[in-house]
C-alpha cells in the first residue's frame, strides 16, 4: 500500500474481483470505448489472475478518507533485464471521475514502479481522441514519444495510438 493525502494504491488481490467487476460495470459510460473491461465472470477471473504478477500487476486506487474505490491501474508486460519496463492502463470509477483522484493515484503508482519495482520506464499507449487520458498522463509527467498507426485492434478495427512514457530519474 502506498498512501497520499487523497488516495492510496493497493496491490490487487483475487478477493477484490467482485468489487472491481461491479465498479467497472457501473462505469461503462467512462470506459467505452477507451477501456475493454472483461464481460463475463470467467474473463474477470482470468483478468484478475493475470494481474497478480510477476509480469502483470494490478492496483486499486482508493480515496484515503473512506477507502472508496475510485480507480484501477495496471502495469502489464513487465520486462526485466536490460529493459526494466512496463505498460500502463487505467480507468476511473463512477462517480469519482474528474476529481483528481486518478492523477494522484497515477503519481503514486509511478513512484512505486520506480522505487519498489525498480522499473526504469513506464509507457501508456492512448488513442489520440481520448483527450482526458492524454491530459492525465501529461499532468503526471509523461512525455509524448510518438505516434503508432493501427497499433491495437479494438472493437474490430485497428486503432491509432499516441505513445506516452515516463522514465525513472538516472
Amino acid at each position: 500500500m502506498t498512501i497520499s493525502n487523497t488516495v492510496s494504491i493497493y496491490p490487487l488481490k483475487i478477493t477484490d474481483l467482485e468489487e472491481l467487476q461491479e465498479a467497472a460495470s457501473k462505469s461503462q459510460d467512462l470506459l467505452v470505448p477507451w477501456y475493454s473491461a472483461p464481460q463475463t465472470v470467467e474473463s474477470w477471473r482470468e483478468f484478475m489472475q493475470r494481474r497478480l504478477g510477476p509480469n502483470d500487476l494490478g492496483f486499486l486506487v482508493r480515496r484515503t478518507s473512506d477507502a472508496a474505490l475510485v480507480g484501477f491501474i495496471d502495469i502489464t508486460n513487465i520486462v526485466r533485464g536490460v529493459f526494466q519496463s512496463g505498460y500502463l492502463s487505467y480507468f476511473s470509477v463512477s462517480p469519482h471521475e474528474g476529481q483528481g483522484f486518478m492523477a494522484s493515484g497515477l503519481r503514486l503508482l509511478v513512484e512505486h514502479a520506480f522505487t519498489e519495482l525498480h522499473l526504469h520506464r513506464l509507457e501508456a499507449n492512448i488513442r489520440p481522441e481520448n483527450e482526458k487520458s492524454i491530459a492525465l498522463v501529461k499532468r503526471t509527467g509523461f512525455a509524448r514519444e510518438g505516434y503508432s498507426p493501427r497499433y491495437l485492434k479494438l472493437d474490430g478495427a485497428w486503432r491509432d495510438h499516441e505513445r506516452w512514457a515516463i522514465l525513472a530519474e538516472a
